[in-house]
């Protein structure tokens, strides 16, 4: 499993229930559902790669009355594995995509950004869940804060990811100020499924579109490749399907001279491996998205 370099600690400690107030089908392969309702007045945005476990009622909304305080940690997740079966809900790992603090609902919103993967038994259930969410379902989070983590004054950047981290750096992009600059690669798996996010004039933002036969990270990984980096010093954030991270970070660092510290990397999921509950204490890492489930 990819790791990550640095960690930023979370400002909203505890469980957070939301109710969806808006969904919204944005491409072929991205619903963005939003949230608020409920505790969201006690979440605090930190921008960039913000990020959080959300628990989801597969099993019926008393599930997410038992999902223990601390189930982001080890004896609090082995609390939330005792939860049975059919009612335990499902934990994945997603990313702010945007915050508002006074959006349509009337009160603060987060909008979260899922990746469709296929339908039917081949949709991992946090897809199937946000193809057919409905206003006023409830929901779950856990605040992880962040994962992307510069030095301070670095505002020179290399974002990589497939379309499972786009929506991380859509917000990093976001949250960067006006003079910073750099390059974004981000795969996605149609020209259908590329949105367009603002970013600093001096960041390049290419997407990268794959045909049905090509792996994910591979466009990504081949045009990181061949890019000319930043002068330095520059931070790098690469995530997606564990081997992109992975391969990435080990070119940058043995045939770039990227120093390690420059680079976060986090790989979100694996290709091949979908599961409706967690397999192990992998799963409540964030290491990916549903321990086993592509994330957004």
């Amino acid at each position: 499993m990819a790791r990550y370099s640095s960690l930023v600690k979370p400002a909203t400690p505890g469980l957070l229930h939301l109710t969806v107030v808006r969904a919204e089908q944005i491409a072929p392969h991205w619903m963005r559902v939003t949230l608020g309702g409920g505790d969201i007045g006690r979440f605090r945005p930190l921008g960039y790669d913000q990020w959080f476990r959300l628990f989801l009622p597969l099993g019926g909304d008393q599930g997410l009355e038992r999902v223990p305080e601390k189930a982001n940690k080890l004896f609090g997740y082995l609390k939330y594995l005792r939860i049975p079966e059919g009612e335990r809900p499902v934990m994945r790992n997603y990313s702010v995509r945007a915050y508002r603090s006074d959006g349509p609902s009337g009160g603060p919103e987060i909008d979260v950004d899922f990746v469709l993967h296929g339908s039917g038994p081949t949709a991992g259930p946090a897809s199937r869940w946000a193809e057919q969410a409905r206003v006023g379902e409830s929901v779950v989070i856990i605040d992880e804060g962040l994962r992307f983590d510069p030095e301070r004054g670095v505002d020179r950047v290399v974002l990589v990811a497939d379309e499972t981290g786009a929506p991380a750096v859509a917000s990093i992009c976001a949250s960067l100020p006006d003079a910073a600059s750099g390059v974004a690669l981000i795969e996605a798996p149609s020209s259908a499924d590329v949105v367009p996010f603002d970013a600093p004039t001096g960041v390049s933002v290419r997407w990268l579109v794959r045909d049905g036969d090509t792996a994910p990270g591979t466009l990504a990984l081949a045009a990181l490749t061949d890019e000319a980096l930043p002068a330095e010093p520059f931070h790098a954030f690469i995530v997606g399907e564990q081997s992109l991270p992975t391969a990435a970070r080990r070119m940058l660092v043995n045939e770039r001279g990227v120093p390690k510290d420059r680079i976060d990397f986090v790989g979100y999921w694996r290709v091949a491996a979908s599961s409706s509950a967690p397999k192990a204490r992998a799963a409540a890492e964030r290491g990916s998205d549903a321990g086993t489930e592509a994330r957004a």
